[in-house]
């Protein structure tokens, strides 16, 4: 039965399962490094993931929703040792490319998950406990036709809203002018959440000196595109 703080799964996903092998080295990681440091959402029991026996402490939870190959996602997770970081990411070579990079920056402080965030969240992830979700230049689906496919959608953002705690933070990053202002429009019409830059000019937020630069944002910028950051708290 659906409630508030059990928001109904969409029906079309935001991500495409993309296959492509894993090289030598994500493969030793993945062998070496997932039985300790990942899961799959799909084979995970029921009921809320147990986050502080995962990581042996109790800490502050910080989400983070497709990771990507992980540069950012290790950069990140190693520039904050006070953070339970998890990140979450479909795409198989990806989470073995963060684990390499994880090893070699010396991370202890990360787990990965392997499946869709949408699940994780809505059947593991109590109301009221993440200290953040970070949202990095997510699928921008740029047709017109696609745009429904994007993931910041109303039941997405509400569904955020309603794990964070108060005080907690939606971080979104995107290069696409349009879907920018998208992300602007939904999460300021959610009411369980504030922009925490909503006086700054367009309620854009300052690009934080700690983000890493992505290829993404390289890329934008030599195409001409402005990237966007968005930060919005829990009320």
């Amino acid at each position: 039965m659906e409630n508030e703080d059990q928001p109904r799964l969409r029906s079309v996903v935001s991500y495409v399962k993309r296959g492509g092998r894993m090289t030598v080295g994500q493969q030793r990681a993945w062998e070496e490094h997932w039985p300790r440091l990942g899961r799959t959402v799909s084979e995970l029991p029921s009921g809320p993931v147990d986050f502080t026996a995962w990581f042996g402490r109790e800490a502050p939870v910080m989400l983070e929703i497709g990771s990507g190959m992980g540069e950012t996602t290790s950069q990140l997770a190693a520039a904050a040792p006070e953070l339970n970081y998890v990140a979450v990411e479909v795409y198989d070579p990806g989470l073995g490319q963060l684990m390499l990079r994880a090893e070699k920056l010396g991370v202890t402080n990360l787990r990965l998950m392997h499946g869709d965030a949408v699940v994780l969240l809505t059947s593991h992830v109590p109301p009221g406990t993440l200290s953040g979700v970070r949202l990095f230049f997510p699928d921008p689906w740029p047709k017109k036709r696609h745009h429904k496919r994007r993931i910041v959608q109303p039941e997405f953002v509400a569904l955020i809203a309603s794990r964070l705690a108060p005080g907690g933070t939606f971080h979104m990053a995107t290069d696409w002018e349009h879907y920018a202002e998208q992300m602007l429009e939904v999460c300021s019409a959610e009411p369980a959440l504030r922009n925490r830059y909503a006086n700054e000019p367009d309620g854009w937020a300052p690009r934080p000196e700690w983000r890493p630069v992505t290829k993404f944002e390289q890329r934008a910028d030599r195409e001409g595109r402005v990237s966007h950051d968005l930060i919005f708290e829990k009320r």
